[in-house]
């Protein structure tokens, strides 16, 4: 079967026998590949950084640099690159160093030119495929990297530098924290820094589920173990084999669940719901609770030996109160964000609604910050966002007394969600987060239509 290429497949020659080099690219054009050439090693080096090179051709005696040492160099910078060392005369030493530097083949000059059309299409199609696994890899490291995590305060670049700390190893790390300050987005980041980070990332939240659907849920069951087992189900402790997982609110487990945890810390082992065998897994461990497990552990509510195994090396999250300079930062990403999503053209916030902002106690953290913006872009309908558009919590503490009481505050604000959800009852009772009862109650007392 005929092997085909893409056409973007770029080879470059370096070598310093313009007429080899020249015929060498004249036979590989034939076959459709585009082609570089270059004299000297430092030219070939120059030409990498500036065209996508897929497949390097290179003599060992180059004026400059050696064609082995060469192979080295390219690894280091565009490690993608296939490399393949012609020489005139090949020893072993010089073919076994070129293949420990990372080249493609090493082959002497003057053997039938025809060997080489195959082994360059070998190289570049191994090449091309290394280039869409080296980009996958670099979109997802910069989508979930800790540069993404927003804010420049003290607190919160603490926190990220002891992270990246402990990112690149196999460590287990309890992320503690206020609900909402950001523990699953730490844990993505650590894991996408980590050796791990093109294997599974498996989150889950166990305050979702009641004890029993848990146990099952992370070690699976055999079929028959219970009714309604028809068939064997891999657990997330297994979809996550090889890579991570992170258990986010673990302090809500039972104490009989804590205790197969342990093993699995213990041993990487466990027995699924059914089953007699164990099943061992390959997996990085992050877990993260908005409790002091120590406290609950000392309270009965959280075995001791499991809090130690857990908090092998702790990173402990920040507050939004605690990290005030960043509100104004976080608040205009989300602004951005939401604004684009709905086609909405907004200025700026007015320097009045950041400053009621960063006055506000957000018990809900940076998730409270992002849902109240949300809120805000929703009923923005003009450039400038400002006070009238926060919720009624927000602007009570700022609005002169004499000039409205509560009651016209909040008539005027159901107004406004009406008007935005033109007249639609149930969804204005959403973006007001109260009951479709209490809201009733409430246009019945306003006398709203």
């Amino acid at each position: 079967m005929e092997t085909k290429i893409q056409p973007s497949a770029n080879v470059l020659i370096i070598d310093d026998e313009q007429g080899l080099a020249g015929l060498i690219a004249r036979i590989l054009e034939l076959e459709g590949f585009h082609l570089f050439k270059n004299y000297t090693a430092r030219e070939g080096l120059k030409t990498l950084m500036l065209e996508d090179i897929h497949v390097v051709i290179s003599d060992v005696k180059l004026p400059d640099i050696n064609g082995v040492e060469l192979v080295k160099l390219i690894k280091e910078k565009k490690p993608y690159i296939e490399i393949i060392n012609l020489t005139a005369h090949g020893t072993i030493a010089d073919g076994v160093q070129s293949i420990k530097n990372g080249g493609f083949d090493y082959i002497t000059k003057g053997d039938d030119n025809d060997k080489i059309i195959p082994l360059v299409f070998k190289a570049a199609e191994k090449a091309q495929l290394q280039l869409r696994v080296f980009n996958l890899e670099t979109r997802i490291t910069g989508k979930y990297s800790f540069d993404h995590i927003l804010g420049r305060s003290r607190a919160i670049t603490e926190a990220i530098d002891i992270a990246k700390k402990v990112a690149p190893t196999d460590t287990t790390v309890l992320l503690l924290g206020e609900t909402g300050t950001g523990k699953e987005v730490f844990a993505e980041s650590i894991h996408y820094e980590s050796t791990r980070k093109l294997q599974p990332f498996v989150a889950v939240n166990c305050s979702s589920f009641p004890s029993e659907l848990l146990e099952s849920e992370l070690f699976g069951y055999k079929a028959g173990s219970f009714t309604g087992a028809l068939k064997d189900k891999k657990g997330l402790f297994e979809e996550a084999n090889n890579g991570t997982i992170f258990l986010d609110e673990v302090g809500e487990m039972s104490l009989e669940l804590q205790a197969k945890l342990l093993r699995v810390l213990e041993s990487r082992t466990f027995i699924k719901i059914g089953d007699t065998q164990t099943t061992k897994v390959n997996i990085r461990i992050l877990a993260a609770t908005n409790r002091d497990p120590q406290k609950e552990a000392e309270a009965g509510n959280f075995r001791l030996d499991l809090f130690y195994r857990l908090s092998v090396f702790t990173v402990t999250l920040p507050s939004l109160n605690e990290r005030k300079a960043d509100i104004e930062l976080i608040a205009k990403h989300y602004l951005k964000q939401f604004a684009d999503k709905v086609n909405k053209r907004i200025e700026r916030m007015s320097d009045e609604f950041i400053h009621v902002l960063t006055q506000h106690q957000w018990k809900g953290n940076v998730r409270e910050l992002k849902n109240v913006i949300e809120r805000v872009v929703i009923l923005a309908e003009k450039g400038v966002i400002g006070v009238d558009l926060l919720p009624i919590e927000f602007r009570t503490v700022h609005v002169d007394a004499d000039a409205l009481d509560l009651e016209s505050i909040e008539k005027q604000h159901i107004y406004k969600v009406l008007n935005h959800t033109h007249g639609n009852k149930t969804e204005a009772a959403r973006l007001l987060n109260i009951g479709l009862t209490t809201l009733y109650r409430k246009l019945e007392h306003y006398t709203i239509a």
